[in-house]
């Protein structure tokens, strides 16, 4: 199956080259994670699923280490310096998946959550975006997945197989007892939300296979609860050797303490800017308190009503796009930005705001979707409700991080500009992506009114707390209820988003929260260097437009390209 980015012009002849090495890899993902693949925007592939197993996972590595030794002998024979960069792009993306399956299959029993897993295949294919030729393969998937098709098992069976086959060896951890509790109580919210899907796209003939379903999950559950819960962790920490791999796979370039000392470094000095700014709304709104939390804390009462929220944050993102033309700080497109409130479902597999990526390969016209959720689920399964993203002073640096001038613009670029394979979806990494969405909002910030100032701050803030909370943690030197602490009292945050963020360090991606800081203070001090280098001549649209088009490069090559190429253009 060939891969192409629909470009808006014909690419360079070193892109498509280039390409024709990215397509080893595509098709190793097409084969093992068919569901991803074509959410990506790979043809062919919408009636395949995914097999998990031990099998499938040690043909996918032996598959792995035969396509990196085909790159690096075609490495060896480039001359090409930029063809030479992405190869080395796709030899260190291989060499980190190779490391991680090994690790994987080192240290963990392969606990599976059947219902999360079917709902991302299911949901894949019905979408507003995808055209409706293509939504029926769902139904495909579903009866697949049930073990309705001739020649398939069901999911769920496949996952318990695999869990029972790997618990005879010795000395494996099992999963986070949180993260199986909490998986166990969003069943039900994915179920429904894939019969809603159905509906929605008027499928017909689905019946059969959500029944089974639902008997299929129902003794899933079951299981877990005898099974694997006895033998859940209740200490969430990683080994050492595991938590080191995380933080390469996202891209965090910092030793854990040293992040850490930093991240406390600029947590205080934040506090201070933030206590200025919420000084100066005191006094204006004449409010009993000028502490930062108190000021935050009654922004916090004026709460949007439903029906106001997506037009709010509508209008919001055209005072932002109107601020970004006039100061001629990023070039934009014509066309308008997505912006949509969570489903349910969408909202158990991601509770934090997010930019949905439009397909980077064979692109049809697929934009980026910033998706706002509304809670999560707490302890015991009691269900939380956000105050931190549906008042009005909220509006400004959620819309600037997950649209434009942030990920919705640095995703969607990558598609109507024309970038490599390797740029666009294998040298992706959570820091150099959310770094970008950081320092969006820094650069947005002076425009902003008080109010969205001190909310920017505070979510300035909250990633210098993600910063060091995350490797401390990890070190037992914070708790978690200390965390939840932290983050509620001296970073405002509601119950459920820092349930949310404390999910998030201990379980559902240890080692990510420290990306935003780290790639944000990267590309400050590449902005800083690049002005210094360049003096009158520096041009922020120009920069900012550069950044854009170097796709996802991580802070060490975008680094390069600025200096060798932005910086030297323009002597």
């Amino acid at each position: 199956m060939s891969a192409s980015i629909a470009f808006s012009q014909t690419p360079p002849a070193w892109v498509t080259k280039s390409n024709q090495n990215a397509q080893l890899l595509i098709d190793i993902q097409s084969k093992y994670g068919p569901e991803g693949a074509s959410a990506s925007g790979v043809r062919g592939l919408d009636e395949q699923i995914s097999i998990p197993g031990a099998e499938t996972r040690e043909r996918a590595l032996a598959d792995y280490r035969a396509a990196k030794k085909e790159l690096e002998s075609r490495l060896a024979s480039e001359s090409d310096p930029l063809i030479k960069q992405d190869l080395q792009i796709l030899i260190d993306a291989t060499d980190l998946d190779i490391r991680s399956s090994e690790i994987f299959l080192r240290y963990f029993l392969p606990y599976g959550n059947p219902a999360a897993s079917i709902y991302a295949g299911v949901s894949g294919l019905l979408d507003d975006q995808v055209e409706a030729a293509r939504r029926p393969a769902a139904l495909v998937r579903l009866r697949k997945y049930t073990g309705l098709e001739a020649g398939f098992i069901p999911i769920t069976d496949r996952m318990e197989k695999y869990y029972r086959d790997r618990e005879k060896t010795p000395g494996l951890l099992g999963p986070p007892k949180t993260e199986v509790e909490k998986d166990l109580a969003k069943t039900e919210t994915y179920f429904t939300g894939i019969s809603l899907l159905l509906e929605k796209y008027k499928l017909t003939g689905y019946q059969p296979a959500m029944a089974k379903l639902k008997e299929q999950l129902a003794a899933y559950d079951d299981l877990v609860r005898k099974e694997v819960l006895p033998r859940a962790r209740t200490d969430f920490r990683l080994p050492p050797e595991v938590y080191k791999l995380r933080l390469e796979n996202y891209g965090v370039d910092y030793a854990p303490e040293d992040l850490a000392a930093l991240a406390h470094q600029r947590f205080g000095e934040w506090q201070t800017e933030m206590q200025k700014v919420a000084s100066q709304i005191a006094q204006e709104r004449h409010l009993p308190s000028s502490n930062y939390r108190d000021v935050i804390r009654t922004l916090k009462k004026d709460q949007l009503a439903p029906d106001q929220v997506m037009p709010h944050y509508r209008q919001t993102l055209s005072d932002i796009e109107t601020i970004l033309r006039r100061e001629r700080l990023v070039t934009l497109p014509e066309r308008p930005a997505i912006v949509r409130l969570a489903t349910a479902a969408e909202t158990a597999q991601q509770p934090a705001p997010h930019m949905r990526p439009p397909a980077l390969i064979n692109n049809t016209g697929e934009r980026g979707q910033f998706v706002l959720p509304m809670g999560t689920i707490g302890e015991g399964g009691k269900s939380l409700k956000y105050d931190d993203f549906t008042f009005a002073a909220a509006a400004w640096t959620l819309t600037a991080h997950e649209a434009r001038p942030g990920h919705e613009l640095q995703f969607d670029n990558m598609v109507e500009r024309g970038v490599s394979l390797a740029r666009a979806m294998f040298a992706f990494n959570s820091t150099n992506v959310e770094g970008w969405g950081l320092y969006a909002e820094w650069f947005m910030l002076p425009y902003m009114p008080d109010d969205a100032k001190l909310i920017s701050l505070q979510l300035r803030l909250l990633r210098a707390a993600r910063a060091f909370i995350d490797p401390e943690l990890q070190s037992g030197k914070v708790t978690p209820q200390q965390a939840m602490q932290i983050l509620q009292n001296d970073v405002v945050c509601s119950e459920a988003f820092a349930t949310e963020e404390v999910d998030r360090f201990t379980f559902g991606m240890p080692g990510q929260a420290g990306s935003y800081f780290d790639g944000f203070t990267r590309l400050l001090a590449l902005r800083s260097d690049t002005e210094k280098a360049m003096g009158a001549r520096f041009n922020v649209q120009r920069f900012h437009d550069f950044i854009l088009s170097q796709g996802l490069l991580p802070p060490n090559l975008l680094r390069k390209a600025v200096m060798e190429e932005f910086v030297a253009r323009a002597n």
